[in-house]
C-alpha cells in the first residue's frame, strides 16, 4: 500500500505541479506528517522533490523531471487502454492522437504488460447509441471540443421547440458529458451554468476572446446533480397502480426510475400475485402513454383525473378498431 502510495504522489507532482502536504493527506486519506515520511523516502530514493515554505509553499519536482510507467501494473495498464475506446474519440475529432497516444503508452509498457493490454480491444467494444437510434448528427461537436478546451467564447443558435428563430448567444463552454449516446454542453450563459444538447446547436463560431472558469467548478460533480435534479422535476405527479406478475416484469419500459420507486413503495402480493405500488408520472397525457404499455397487466387506482383519462383513451383506441373491423366485415 505505502509503495502504491508513492508512486502515486511522484506522478501527481508530475502532473499537477507544485502541491502542499496537507492537499496530499486529504487525496489520499493520511496524517499529514505520513505525507512528509512519503517524502523523505521519495528523496532517499533519489527523486528530485523539493520543498517550498510560504503560503503558497508545498512539494514540487526539479524543473525538467520526469519519471516512467514501469511502475504500472498490469490491471492498471489494461484499465487504460478500456478508456481509450474510440467512438466517443472519433466524434471528437481526436481519434488520430488517441491511436497514437496508445502506441506511446503501448511502447512504454513493459514486455509481460504489452500483452495484457492489448487483449482489451479484442474483447471489448463500446456501442454508446441507445437501441433502435443512430447517435446523434453532430456538426459541431469538434468545434465545441476545442473551444472547451482553450477556454474561449463560443457563439451559437440552439434549436429548442419554443424559439421559431433562435437568437446567437454567447457561451462559456466548461465541458462535455456524453450520456446514453447523446453529447451535451455544460456552459456558462450569463452568470447561471446550464445544459445544450449538442445536437441542436448550429451556426458555432469559437471567439477570440477567452474566459475564465470557475475555480471551484467540478464537471462530474455538477453532471451528477445535474442530472438528479433533471429526474426529480421530470416527475410532477404520482399514479396509484397495480400490477400484475408480468406487470411488474415490463416496469423496465418505463425506465430505472419508475422501477426503483415500485420497489420502494410496493405492498405485498395479493393470491393472484398482484402488488399495489406507487408509480411516478410526468403529466396525466404521459401517464397515459406510460401505463398502456402496460396493456392489461397494470390497473390504474387513481388518481381519478389519471384513471378517467386512461379509461377515456383506451375506450377511443378500442372504438377506432372496432370501426375497422365493422369496416372489414362490410
Amino acid at each position: 500500500m505505502q509503495a502504491s502510495r508513492l508512486l502515486s504522489i511522484l506522478l501527481r507532482l508530475q502532473i499537477r505541479g507544485r502541491t502542499s502536504a496537507t492537499e496530499l493527506a486529504a487525496e489520499f486519506e493520511v496524517a499529514v506528517r505520513t505525507i512528509h515520511r512519503d517524502i523523505d523516502q521519495l528523496s532517499a530514493a533519489g527523486i528530485p522533490v523539493y520543498s517550498e515554505r510560504g503560503r503558497n509553499g508545498g512539494f514540487r519536482l526539479r524543473d525538467g523531471y520526469r519519471t516512467t510507467l514501469t511502475g504500472l501494473t498490469g490491471p492498471e495498464a489494461e484499465a487504460l487502454f478500456l478508456t481509450g475506446l474510440p467512438g466517443p474519440a472519433e466524434q471528437l475529432g481526436l481519434a488520430g492522437i488517441l491511436s497514437s497516444a496508445r502506441l506511446k503508452l503501448m511502447a512504454a509498457f513493459p514486455a509481460n504488460i504489452q500483452q495484457g493490454a492489448e487483449r482489451i480491444a479484442a474483447r471489448f467494444h463500446l456501442d454508446a447509441a441507445g437501441w433502435f437510434r443512430g447517435t446523434d448528427l453532430l456538426p459541431s461537436l469538434r468545434l465545441l471540443a476545442e473551444a472547451t478546451w482553450s477556454d474561449r467564447l463560443l457563439k451559437v443558435r440552439y434549436r429548442s421547440s419554443r424559439e421559431a428563430h433562435p437568437p446567437l448567444r454567447t457561451l462559456a463552454p466548461l465541458g462535455l458529458v456524453l450520456k446514453g449516446g447523446v453529447w451535451y454542453l455544460v456552459a456558462l450563459s450569463g452568470k447561471s451554468i446550464r445544459t445544450y444538447r449538442a445536437a441542436r446547436i448550429y451556426d458555432a463560431e469559437i471567439s477570440a476572446d477567452t474566459f475564465v472558469r470557475p475555480r471551484d467548478f467540478d464537471l462530474a460533480a455538477h453532471w451528477q446533480a445535474a442530472a438528479r435534479e433533471y429526474e426529480a422535476g421530470v416527475y410532477r405527479g404520482l399514479a396509484d397502480v397495480r400490477l400484475s406478475p408480468r406487470g411488474l416484469e415490463l416496469l423496465d419500459l418505463l425506465g430505472p426510475h419508475v422501477v426503483e420507486m415500485a420497489a420502494a413503495t410496493g405492498g405485498k402480493p395479493d393470491r393472484a400475485g398482484w402488488v399495489r405500488c406507487t408509480l411516478p408520472v410526468e403529466s396525466l397525457d404521459q401517464g397515459v402513454r406510460e401505463l398502456m404499455r402496460l396493456g392489461e397487466e397494470a390497473i390504474v387506482v387513481g388518481p381519478p383525473a389519471l384513471r378517467a383519462h386512461l379509461a377515456e383513451t383506451a375506450a377511443r383506441v378500442a372504438c377506432l378498431y372496432s370501426a375497422g373491423a365493422s369496416r372489414r366485415k362490410s
